[in-house]
């Protein structure tokens, strides 16, 4: 049976538009933004109660605001239909943008036969006019209070144009916009209350969407001329007309001015969302009018990201290991300018940024430009930070900050990060990323990052430990080409919930964006004042509490080569590893405490070519450092491992003494063979906790010139005993 074929896109959209404007829709749309866009809970707020906003049936922003668009391209109806009126604009509304939705996602199956998935020809986004569908229905990458706290700091240096030419700063627009939503949550009981009382046919949502100059004023504490002034550059002006907006991807002017003004004087503000990105976008192109002020505002608008962009890092890895605004010299040539550079032990993060946005024109499918955008975003980043990066592990290399301090390298670098990041909203950026970025392969650069000042944001909320953060930007990057999500902060969730890690036999993982559930609450609480868990459960809630979470931040207040990769191996580890082995340890130290004698444990990891072992005991630092060196060359050596590592803890304090880091190829040799002959083979960490733990284990008594139990080889009196 042939599939019916979708009606034209065109088609769908004009009786889209003859729906909108039709008599009281917009207390439909009322509806619509109520249901789909708040969300009711009692106490604290709980994944559970977000889950309802990954629905299928929901509409997303995007599509509310296409309607939005639409309904005022006329003169706005504020009557009330009746009931079973309304009904009928919500099915009509529903069904069509069901049918736009596969009208848009057909393209996605041209060219699909099955000699072209045999062949692997059949790639859907070489065309951009597939990349259409994700641009209109991706995932938001930025939360609604990130909008509002950043255009505070993104426009802070025009302030003086601001005042002069609106009569307020951007300061007292975010406390504008942050009052608004506050007004609508306060009406919710009391509006609810009213209803109960009316006959049902007089029911809308409308007026809780519907704010005054005196409410907000009240709430935010401000004069009402500056309010009025805030909230009218906001909303469309009284007359205006969508009339530009007569295809999906036209500009919609709902986009710029959010707000609409009812007859009696009241701001509409259906979609919170919506009015704090307007506070984000809108006046970047109030200012770029000015032509006399371009030059000063696009200056601005690059130092904005540069800026917040280090600052954020400055929270994660500490103000002495971030520097802005770097030249790169080769000899006495300079090479180019970092934007950002971040050195922590023997790893270095490099981050360019650009402040080119995805285009109307773009958007509509025309490949030349979206190209186009891409390469000025993304591409031109990616290949200047590239191009400073290889020359961080040269011999002759300087490098200097902005204000004339030299910035000191380690001799070796073992990773070098690369970070591309933009300043807006950049739709279906990932799906860009990997069908339009051409990177190269140079060695101990990793392969890019690429995302929005919104997720580097939320990285360094969430993750504020230097290991925490690299561990996962190795693993982001080093997946890139497995992980399929709308945006960055679905994958960032799936971390810190489940500690990302693949199989090698995973060949390619989608996540849907339910998985940011858990992090949305966090970012709510810790932001918008949300009451709830600041921190989604899983590694960061388990992790931390284990002694491997301790010897995490031992790791962090002394980050040597030596132990870093030890951190990153760490981190690596599943829930139950990390549980079985934090407890070994923790009875290898209680043995010691109690008979003051020397206790070890050696572990082998199925999830990495390397191991740990860990020594425990009153030695003086120059006899355990020997013991454990000693040690892990010769287990190194048995297991073929190209790393292995080894750890003396303090028995009282359960604290790092030292570590040892063993990093080198594995070469054959008699002596090593005859000196390891008799080791042991190491163990998961669950058969040593059955073995430390285990009440019927009798322990038999050892021998001076019984082999160690250590597994070394040597005898115990020429070990362990010594």
């Amino acid at each position: 049976m042939k599939a019916k074929q979708s009606r034209p896109e065109a088609e769908i959209f004009a009786d889209l538009r003859l729906l909108c404007v039709k008599p009281g829709y917009i207390h439909t749309l009322a509806f619509l933004c109520f249901r789909d866009n708040i969300i009711p809970h009692a106490g604290e707020m709980k994944e559970a109660d977000m889950h309802r906003m990954f629905e299928l049936s929901r509409l997303i922003r995007t599509e509310i605001n296409t309607l939005l668009g639409l309904m005022v391209k006329a003169e706005i109806d504020w009557s009330l239909p009746s009931p079973l009126v309304q009904q009928e604009y919500l099915n009509a509304s529903e069904s069509l943008l069901e049918e736009l939705h596969h009208a848009l996602s057909d393209v996605w199956l041209q060219g699909l036969t099955a000699e072209a998935v045999a062949s692997g020809s059949f790639n859907p986004f070489e065309r951009a006019e597939a990349l259409r569908e994700p641009i209109f229905y991706g995932g938001e990458s930025a939360y609604n209070f990130q909008y509002v706290e950043l255009a505070a700091k993104r426009y802070a240096a025009d302030a003086a144009w601001l005042q002069e030419h609106l009569g307020y700063s951007i300061a007292e627009a975010a406390i504008v916009t942050r009052s608004v939503a506050r007004v609508h949550a306060a009406k919710f009981s009391t509006l609810r209350e009213e209803m109960r009382k009316l006959h049902p046919d007089q029911w809308t949502m409308l007026p809780f969407f519907a704010v005054s100059v005196a409410e907000v004023s009240a709430e935010a504490e401000m004069q009402p001329e500056t309010v009025e002034r805030i909230l009218g550059s906001l909303a469309l002006p009284p007359g205006e007309r969508n009339t530009g907006f007569n295809a999906l991807n036209d500009f919609n002017v709902l986009a710029a001015t959010p707000l609409l003004r009812t007859p009696t004087g009241e701001f509409i503000s259906l979609q919170v969302y919506s009015l704090a990105e307007a506070l984000y976008d809108a006046p970047f192109y109030w200012m770029a009018q000015d032509k006399a002020y371009l030059p000063t505002l696009a200056r601005n608008r690059g130092n904005f990201t540069e800026n917040f962009v280090a600052e954020r890092l400055r929270l994660v890895f500490g103000a002495d290991s971030v520097y802005p605004n770097v030249d790169v010299y080769h000899g006495k040539d300079r090479i180019g300018e970092i934007d950002v550079l971040v050195i922590w032990g023997n790893r270095a993060v490099v981050v360019q940024s650009k402040s080119k946005r995805l285009t109307l024109e773009a958007r509509k499918g025309n490949d030349q430009v979206i190209r186009a955008d891409f390469q000025k975003s993304v591409q031109d980043a990616y290949d200047q930070a590239v191009l400073c990066a290889q020359h961080l592990d040269g011999g002759k290399r300087r490098l200097k900050v902005f204000d004339g301090r030299e910035v000191t390298l380690p001799r070796t670098l073992e990773e070098i990060y690369v970070v591309c990041v933009v300043s807006d909203h950049y739709p279906a950026l990932s799906f860009q990323t990997r069908q339009f970025l051409k990177t190269v392969a140079l060695h101990r650069v990793q392969p890019p990052l690429v995302c929005d000042v919104f997720t580097i944001d939320v990285m360094s909320e969430m993750l504020r430990s230097p290991l925490h953060y690299l561990s996962y930007l190795n693993r982001r990057v080093n997946y890139g080409e497995k992980l399929l999500a709308s945006h960055e902060l679905t994958i960032l969730a799936y971390h810190l919930k489940y500690n990302l890690w693949l199989n090698p036999d995973v060949g390619m993982m989608h996540l849907n964006d339910d998985f940011t559930a858990g992090l949305d609450v966090a970012m709510g609480v810790r932001r918008a004042g949300l009451e709830g868990a600041a921190t989604p459960a899983g590694i960061l809630t388990r992790f931390n509490a284990t002694t491997l979470g301790r010897i995490i931040k031992d790791i962090e207040a002394r980050p040597e080569a030596a132990t870093i990769d030890l951190g990153f191996l760490l981190l690596s580890l599943s829930e139950d590893t990390v549980k079985n082995t934090s407890r070994a340890i923790d009875r290898i130290c209680a043995l010691a405490r109690t008979d003051h004698r020397h206790h070890d444990l050696t572990l082998a990891f199925d999830s990495a070519e390397a191991g740990l072992t860990i020594h425990c005991n009153e030695d003086p630092a120059s006899v355990a450092i020997c013991r454990l060196r000693r040690y892990c060359e010769r287990r190194k050596y048995k297991e073929a491992s190209e790393k292995w590592f080894g750890l003396c803890m303090d028995p009282k304090s359960t604290k790092v003494r030292f570590g040892v880091s063993l990093s080198y190829p594995w070469v054959k040799s008699d002596d090593m063979d005859g000196a390891t002959k008799d080791m042991q083979a190491p163990q998961s960490a669950q058969p040593i906790l059955d073995s430390l733990l285990g009440g019927k284990a009798v322990r038999k008594k050892i021998g001076r010139n019984d082999p160690c139990p250590c597994g070394s080889g040597l005898k115990y009196k020429k070990c362990c005993l010594a």
